[in-house]
């Protein structure tokens, strides 16, 4: 027994050494060799220098050592939360917003609090979890709390409606992973959004859930069957485990290596503006007809004054465009398929060397009748902006940069392992009996 306690306390006492030094802040024994006062202006002339931690840490040591009110103390806990988000570190900083309004509920800090509480969750990423202290912040029913409804029960484990938010995000966190080496925090979170939307609707939560049931059932029971422990999912455990950190090692390689920075972003656009012109356009309009007779004396009309848009009306049998008087939406790129009408390079080449606010001299045939086309606008070829093929730009620099590490590193290993490869020994036997009736008969 007493050696079950030398133990513990040897355990106790390396992870208090191990703790993170902002859970546990040095003293500056302030109640002995400071002021109060003094204190403050220690913290406040680490902060002018941008030394938010330390900054953080004074205020720690301030408020545990000195009596300070409840409202002063809440006003100091406010001041360290701001700190700690100064410095990156978001979760501390929520932490010491809740500290301070559970000290002491202050009018002037009330808004602030709110706003700077909705940015570190929005800055860690935390969006499901911000959905929710938006919902308690703005709720009128104390008794409640936002996400505590139960969607779900295995056994006696009560599964809330935040729980199953937090699994949706965490799922998605994974979905995302690859590509955290290639995307700023913001695309991610971007990105993060966007697949969030999906499961605002009420179907698609119910069918993540099922599907999330559905594993963790079956999961449980592989768990109390002991199926890892059977030597051929080990062997299926050990590939999954090599493939899964064989890609975390180069994802933190490329993530290491690869920073791009706006002055390489605008050097390879320079270099490579040919990629970004956007081509030749025209908005048209169309009659299709059935026959060609039909076609001509609509032609006809046309020439002797009628309206192209009232024919198009009364005569087309395009039901998509014919009250819309023929005008297709899309515009026609030069060289590529016409939207509505089909894929035809004569009939492309054709609107191209008619002019704006002219019809084709004469109606085109094609697969679905014939096309009567008025060209309305056209558009001449332009080179696209650096800001409008920004986007593009980061991928097509990333994709070059993550190509160029990847090499590097597989060459990098390849060599710290001494791999060679037998190229002539992955011959097949085919080829090898050939060698050797080659070689017989020399």
């Amino acid at each position: 027994m007493t050696v079950i306690l030398l133990l513990v306390l040897v355990i106790l006492t390396i992870a208090n050494l191990l703790r993170p030094s902002y859970e546990k802040p040095p003293s500056v024994n302030s109640a002995s060799s400071f002021s109060q006062d003094k204190i403050k202006e220690l913290a406040s002339k680490l902060a002018s220098r941008n030394l938010y931690t330390r900054a953080a840490r004074v205020w720690q040591d301030y408020l545990s050592s000195a009596k300070v009110p409840d409202t002063e103390r809440a006003k100091a806990l406010f001041q360290v939360g701001t700190l700690f988000e100064k410095a990156g570190l978001y979760e501390e900083a929520i932490e010491y917003y809740y500290r301070s309004e559970i000290t002491a509920k202050l009018s002037e800090l009330e808004q602030q609090i709110n706003t700077h509480i909705k940015d570190c969750f929005e800055k860690l990423g935390k969006f499901s979890a911000l959905r929710y202290e938006l919902m308690d912040r703005t709720s009128f029913k104390e008794s409640e709390k936002a996400g505590s409804r139960i969607v779900a029960e295995i056994g006696a484990e009560k599964i809330t409606e935040s729980d199953l938010d937090a699994i949706i995000e965490r799922t998605i966190d994974n979905q995302l992973a690859p590509m955290m080496a290639f995307m700023t925090t913001e695309q991610l979170n971007e990105q993060k959004k966007k697949i969030l939307e999906q499961y605002k609707n009420h179907s698609a939560r119910q069918e993540f859930l099922q599907s999330w049931l559905s594993q963790e059932v079956l999961y449980r029971q592989a768990l109390e069957e002991k199926l890892s422990e059977q030597s051929d999912v080990k062997g299926v455990i050990e590939d999954m485990v090599r493939s899964i950190l064989s890609q975390q090692l180069m994802n933190k390689e490329l993530a290491d290596k690869i920073n791009i920075t706006e002055t390489d972003l605008q050097t390879y656009y320079q270099a490579n503006k040919d990629k970004y012109i956007e081509p030749a356009k025209a908005s048209i309009s169309h009659i299709l007809v059935e026959n060609q007779q039909q076609a001509n004396d609509i032609m006809e009309r046309i020439k002797n004054g009628e309206d192209f848009g009232e024919l198009a009306k009364e005569f087309s049998v395009d039901q998509n465009t014919k009250d819309n008087a023929g005008i297709i939406d899309t515009d026609v790129r030069k060289g590529s398929y016409i939207p509505v009408i089909g894929e035809s390079s004569e009939l492309n080449e054709r609107i191209f060397v008619t002019d704006a606010g002219k019809i084709l001299e004469e109606p085109f045939k094609t697969e679905k009748g014939w096309e009567i086309v008025k060209v309305r606008e056209k558009y001449p070829e332009r080179q696209k902006s650096f800001d409008e093929v920004r986007q593009q730009v980061i991928t097509a620099l990333l994709s070059q940069k993550r190509q160029d590490v990847q090499r590097d590193l597989i060459d990098q290993m390849m060599n710290k392992y001494n791999v060679i490869i037998h190229t002539s020994a992955l011959r097949s036997i085919k080829e090898a009996d050939a060698g050797e009736s080659a070689e017989s008969v020399k």
